[in-house]
């Protein structure tokens, strides 16, 4: 049986500049404008900024699952690199680390999307691959996330498609 691909990267280019970008994805209640999965979020313990160890909670959706996970801040080097894993519970034992890094390109930036997943049992990895196949190759929806990102940043978001 298989099982989900544990890392990947996507990139994408903005006329914006780091700040401009760093001003969207740090404010975790912006997700929803440019995520094809992760459809809200919110500061959780009072935290209002990115920083490390600050936590959140995520809203998500893929076909008819909807689910929440907490996730904690690892690293929060503005404007340049954004760390965040989402932190295991009774139910969702896995755990997986994103990292958005933002490094200036000629006259705008490049954006640069990662996650690893650092933990997650081998039946879990099977029953997710069972049941969430657009996890199966996440590289097409995270680069429409990341080019989202961009056009948003750029003060376009008018030209931007559902993913």
């Amino acid at each position: 049986m298989r099982t989900l691909p544990k890392n990947g990267s996507v990139k994408a280019w903005t006329s914006a500049t780091p700040d401009e970008v760093w001003a969207i994805v740090a404010d975790v209640t912006r997700v929803g404008e440019w995520s094809h999965e992760c459809i809200g979020a919110r500061w959780l313990d009072g935290a209002t900024a990115a920083r490390p160890g600050a936590r959140f909670s995520g809203a998500n959706t893929v076909s008819r699952a909807r689910w929440s996970r907490v996730c904690e801040i690892a690293a929060a080097d503005a404007p340049h690199r954004l760390v965040w894993r989402t932190v295991p519970t009774r139910w969702f034992r896995d755990s997986t680390e994103w990292q958005i890094r933002l490094d200036p390109d000629d006259d705008g930036t490049r954006i640069t999307q990662t996650f690893h997943v650092v933990k997650i049992g081998p039946v879990m990895d099977r029953l997710y691959y069972l049941l969430t196949p657009p996890h199966r190759d996440r590289s097409p929806a995270l680069t429409d996330d990341v080019r989202r990102l961009a056009r948003l940043a750029a003060g376009n978001p008018s030209s931007m498609v559902d993913g």
